[in-house]
């Protein structure tokens, strides 16, 4: 995923759980489904989670970084996957600038026994330096005009800024480089989100690990770190979209239908075998356009999966950018799913850009208060692939766990740590959201239900790759 983001805090109202717990999801009563217009179980039906899940185990074997083979290959199997329903499914291709991972990233502390476990952020620069560490706190442009960094290494702890802000405040500054360490357990990674001649070589350590510096430092030790960054390059790569479309069923409608998407992106960071980021959205809404082919509507579905999303929301940009003022106005809505399967996120919500309800957020509350006898709630929250539509005027909104799951782009992000209960609940929710509005109806869907809290999401993923 990938974008600017919000503040947020849980309203007292609404527990989501926290971080590393497992927490309870709303799911289907039995009672409830059969209860259910005879619409959404047409759709619910048809929804088989075992094959979500195969298709999450195929994607998941190896990351699919954007503009590797291994993406390319996810690319073709998702090509497949599609035609086999019975679409002629279209690869589109876009060129971006790329970042090859350093071979070498290494930083030792005197004073510190052995060398610290680093690892780099995306675009992170080469560099080999040493010099004094100075703890910057969160590294706000207020933090480090009251820390003398000047030729130092800036060492700053993750929250509030993206990375790429907390690095940068450092270098205007005049920091040699930058020691960011996590505020949760575990290794940290990320992306400073593009190419910057202003970036500094740049590390993370854990929390563990950074706790341990600043605490010598607060006892009045004067610590010195060497820093080591090589092998790492930016160029020109190729990254793919890939679109099935379903029309409109024929003679319905006289004139041009009107436009749904689901969407999802298929590429992952490196080093993460990405099952719930975002193999889980891409193979949902694989499912849903089997689900939903052979189902009449008067609109057309679109289903894409993006690449380069955790580059910047590059692939999504890239066929937003690309769509026709008449395509644009038609459209009446995009489904956005990333991160829909972890067993250890917290319960699903729908974030919207600006944070306000839309068609999106009306149809899956809607469906979702039919399903599970409440509707999920919303809140604000960008860095997906919804965020390229929003943008362009469309309603969006993105449906995603909150909070987040510990193992989020990490090598511990795999099929093991996906919930088949979470991924019927989600293909569920928007499957019949989509198929509510476009199925062949004269009268508009029923939205007259029980709107669902508000929430402000706490930080999702404080710090995605592209922020």
């Amino acid at each position: 995923m990938k974008k600017q983001f919000l503040s947020i805090t849980l309203i007292a109202a609404l527990t989501l759980g926290t971080t590393g717990t497992t927490t309870a999801l709303a799911t289907p009563h039995s009672s409830q489904v059969q209860q259910a217009p005879s619409t959404d179980k047409k759709v619910v039906k048809k929804i088989d989670v075992d094959k979500i899940y195969k298709n999450i185990e195929y994607l998941s074997q190896t990351p699919r970084v954007a503009g590797t083979d291994s993406e390319y290959k996810a690319v073709q199997f998702i090509k497949k996957q599609f035609n086999s329903y019975g679409y002629e499914a279209d690869i589109e291709e876009f060129n971006f600038l790329s970042y090859t991972d350093p071979n070498l990233v290494k930083l030792s502390v005197a004073g510190i026994d052995g060398e610290i476990q680093a690892n780099h952020l995306t675009y992170s620069v080469n560099g080999n330096l040493s010099g004094e560490v100075v703890y910057a706190g969160l590294g706000t442009k207020e933090e480090l005009e009251e820390t003398d960094v000047k030729g130092k290494i800036a060492l700053i702890q993750r929250g509030s800024l993206t990375f790429a802000e907390k690095v940068l405040n450092a270098a205007e500054k005049g920091a040699a480089g930058v020691i960011l360490f996590n505020n949760a357990d575990g290794e940290l990674n990320g992306t400073l989100g593009g190419v910057n001649d202003k970036y500094i070589p740049s590390v993370t350590i854990t929390k563990k690990d950074g706790e341990a510096l600043l605490e010598k430092l607060n006892a009045g030790a004067k610590l010195t770190a060497s820093l080591k960054i090589e092998g790492a390059y930016s160029g020109e790569k190729t990254s793919y979209n890939v679109v099935a479309t379903k029309k409109a069923t024929k003679n319905i409608k006289a004139k041009k239908s009107d436009i749904i998407y689901i969407t999802g992106h298929h590429d992952s960071v490196a080093g993460a075998p990405g099952a719930n980021d975002d193999a889980s959205g891409t193979s949902v809404t694989l499912e849903l356009a089997r689900v939903l082919k052979n189902l009449p509507t008067d609109t057309e579905i679109r289903f894409v999966t993006f690449g380069a999303e955790e580059n910047g929301l590059l692939g999504s940009k890239h066929y937003v950018d690309n769509l026709s003022d008449d395509d644009i106005k038609r459209t009446l809505a995009n489904f956005n799913l990333d991160m829909v399967g972890s067993r250890d996120a917290g319960d699903l919500v729908i974030l919207t850009n600006d944070g306000e309800m839309n068609l999106v957020t009306e149809l899956a509350q809607a469906s979702s208060a039919r399903l599970n006898g409440e509707p999920t709630p919303y809140g604000q929250g960008g860095r997906s692939d919804h965020v390229s539509f929003a943008e362009a005027g469309i309603p969006a909104a993105l449906f995603i766990h909150s909070p987040s799951e510990p193992w989020y782009h990490t090598p511990d992000d795999t099929i093991d740590k996906i919930s088949k209960e979470k991924l019927q609940d989600v293909a569920e929710i928007v499957g019949t959201a989509v198929y509510d509005q476009a199925k062949i109806e004269t009268e508009k869907p029923d939205l007259n239900h029980k709107k669902g809290k508000k929430v402000k999401v706490p930080h999702l993923f404080d710090e995605k790759e592209f922020k």
